[in-house]
């Protein structure tokens, strides 16, 4: 019995001093965490700034820290760092900005054993260098007028089906590509914007880039696919005639949506990152943006009218598409980064291909098809089929 106990104490014995071992060394490497007093500066080319950098906790010896730039055109440190034993101080790190970019600069230990070295892996900085930092106030103005023009020309065409309790001259088409399309943008902002992993997956194929995907571009394609799903509620509800989907557009969502769940096959089975599972789902958006606006115009060309198609909302779609260019075209040459405006290929041909079409239509509406009756061909009006009733 004596042993037995003897045996279970020592085991007791052993458990604690291990969980107090780690325990012990958990805290040491927090204590010796360099960290800086700000991970992020936004400053103007050809400017000398400086940030501070100290440790969490007084630590017992001498270090001596460099820094490491993953852009050296963009910003380099001037000087190491001198942490000085059993003083806690916060020392300042001189920092050059060079060219337009964005740069990150890492801490590394200079001369130093394992049991010295210290927690660095919150020490680093990114920073932004621009042109000119009124003109990054300035994009991000334009980027909530275009997220507000965008975002409210989603209603005038839900009204006009509201007020006329009828989707007839609304293809249907339209609102099938744009369920998907918007669908796959709002993963493709939620995961550039949001996830770390892919963030730092970009960066590796865009050493220095930018990230082009903002806030207002998460809230607008979430809330675009709120008022599509509404939109597509109203055909169900309201007088729609003899209008339906037709089978090209079956066919090509269909196709979209095998192309998505191939990649996300990929994705999951690690073949390809996540950034790429993005980027591919992005170009069914861009697909999309491609096409769905023919149906429209078609359907309009066929019925010789706009009716029943909201020219306010090409007005409000088309003010945000030009908003949106400008503002790509404003970002790339504040950073001087080219590059991100192709890359991200879904926002700019998102804002490219949606201006030409309103062109289109706005030249249906106020040129072609001027106060012209809907023709009954195929499309009959509520009201003409009420009096062909009577």
């Amino acid at each position: 019995m004596d042993t037995r106990h003897g045996v279970i104490i020592s085991a007791l014995l052993i458990v604690t001093m291990t969980t107090a071992r780690v325990s012990s060394e958990q805290n040491y490497t927090i204590e010796r965490l360099l960290l800086f007093t700000k991970n992020d500066v936004m400053v103007e080319s050809f400017t000398n700034f400086t940030v501070g950098v100290r440790p969490k906790s007084v630590i017992q010896e001498n270090a001596v820290v460099y820094f490491t730039t993953d852009n050296v055109h963009t910003a380099v440190a001037l000087n190491e760092i001198n942490i000085t034993g059993e003083i806690l101080s916060t020392e300042e790190l001189s920092v050059s900005a060079l060219d337009p970019g964005v740069a990150a600069l890492h801490a590394c230990e200079k001369n130093t054993t394992a049991q010295q070295q210290l927690n660095l892996k919150e020490a680093y900085l990114r920073v932004s260098v621009v042109r000119s930092k009124a003109l990054h106030i300035v994009n991000i103005v334009i980027g909530w007028v275009y997220f507000i023009a965008w975002s409210v020309s989603f209603y005038p065409q839900i009204y006009t089906n509201f007020k006329r309790k009828s989707v007839v001259g609304l293809s249907f088409d339209f609102v099938a590509y744009n369920l998907t399309g918007f669908t796959v943008y709002s993963l493709f902002n939620i995961g550039m914007y949001s996830i770390p992993t892919v963030q730092s997956q970009y960066r590796d194929v865009n050493p220095g880039g930018v990230n082009p995907v903002q806030l207002n571009d998460v809230v607008f394609s979430i809330h675009a696919l709120f008022a599509t799903v509404l939109t597509a509620i109203q055909i169900f509800l309201y007088e729609r005639g003899n209008q339906k989907l037709t089978i090209p557009s079956i066919v090509l969502i269909g196709c979209g949506w095998v192309f998505a769940l191939i990649s996300l096959a990929l994705a999951a089975g690690g073949v390809i990152t996540w950034f790429r599972f993005l980027n591919f789902i992005s170009y069914v958006k861009l697909g999309v943006t491609l096409v769905k606006y023919i149906p429209q115009a078609y359907m309009n060309y066929k019925r010789q009218s706009t009716q029943g198609w909201s020219i306010g909302n090409v007005l409000l779609d088309f003010t945000g598409g030009t908003m949106s260019l400008l503002q790509m075209m404003l970002i790339a040459y504040n950073f001087n980064d080219w590059k991100s405006v192709f890359s991200d290929l879904t926002k700019f041909g998102l804002g490219m291909f949606s201006v030409l079409f309103d062109i289109l239509f706005i030249t249906q509406h106020y040129c072609l098809y001027r106060n012209k009756p809907a023709s009954t061909a195929g499309y009959q009006p509520i009201a003409s089929s009420m009096n062909s009733a009577a």
